[in-house]
């Protein structure tokens, strides 16, 4: 690809330090596609960020900007609109500006579990779901499950004020949603969800007890670094549907196109060109 002016560029912001992934996905189907557009990695130090989001947003050719961490809390405080999902959440990975000149901002972590739920059959308007870790991936989670329309959520979190200031976000957006904290009991839920590190190798504490899990169940993992984490062979041995980690992060690839007004495309032509391995 020949990058120049007429070249939309997607900057992928984060820490100098870290590992930019994101061009690796995007980037091969642009090329295939033949989309004039680029994903280029630019690390920024949480001091200058506030000053360099404004700036960037400058640029003739800019078309949005993806935020990894450290920034994603930091960005909420700073654009003009925010959707619920991003309030809920209290952090936002999605900027772009909207014709009015106004920097708008989502978040597609919770999207792309979403997604990937419902490309597998999973019904979700009407379900009670279990949420376990109330932290950023999990409150996203939690977001777009309200958005899509569950009747019941509970969450669980070891910081009590995590899933009760949660709970309060999710209950300011959704009147109508039925919340409940404290317990990580699974029994009686369509939809489980492990958004925290635990259970990801033998031995290592579960985030619930497995047994407690109805084959029926629908299981969801957010960890990466392992695609059937122990959790989740527990889960398939019960007899349960279930969703790996990396499925969030390819699913919620085409929301952000579309957010961003590229074309979109789907998860399965996202990996057969990524040069991303895990």
């Amino acid at each position: 690809m020949i990058i120049n002016g007429n070249t939309e560029l997607i900057a992928h912001i984060g820490f100098p330090t870290h590992a930019f992934k994101a061009p690796m996905i995007y980037n091969p189907w642009f090329e295939r596609c033949k989309v004039n557009a680029v994903v280029v990695p630019m690390g920024c130090r949480p001091e200058d960020f506030p000053i360099f989001l404004r700036s960037l947003f400058k640029l003739s050719n800019i078309r949005g900007a993806l935020i990894t961490m450290p920034h994603k809390i930091m960005t909420v405080g700073l654009l003009d609109e925010v959707s619920p999902t991003a309030a809920i959440a209290g952090s936002c990975n999605a900027v772009r500006l909207s014709p009015e000149g106004k920097l708008q901002g989502d978040m597609f972590d919770g999207e792309g579990f979403v997604r990937g739920l419902l490309r597998k059959g999973c019904v979700l308007q009407g379900a009670r779901v279990l949420v376990v870790g109330c932290g950023g991936v999990g409150s996203a989670i939690a977001a777009s499950l309200a958005a899509a329309g569950i009747s019941a959520i509970a969450l669980f979190d070891p910081f009590e004020a995590s899933q009760s200031g949660l709970a309060q976000r999710l209950q300011k957006h959704y009147p109508v949603l039925e919340v409940s904290t404290g317990s990580n009991d699974p029994a009686g839920f369509d939809v489980v969800v492990n958004a925290t590190p635990m259970g990801m190798n033998v031995g290592d504490p579960m985030p619930m007890d497995v047994s407690r899990i109805a084959p029926q169940t629908f299981v969801g993992e957010v960890v990466m670094k392992s695609e059937m984490t122990a959790f989740l062979d527990a889960a398939k041995a019960r007899g349960c549907r279930f969703q790996i980690g990396t499925d969030m992060l390819f699913e919620q690839i085409p929301a952000y196109l579309e957010y961003f007004g590229l074309p979109s495309t789907t998860p399965e032509e996202l990996r057969a060109v990524a040069t991303l391995s895990y």
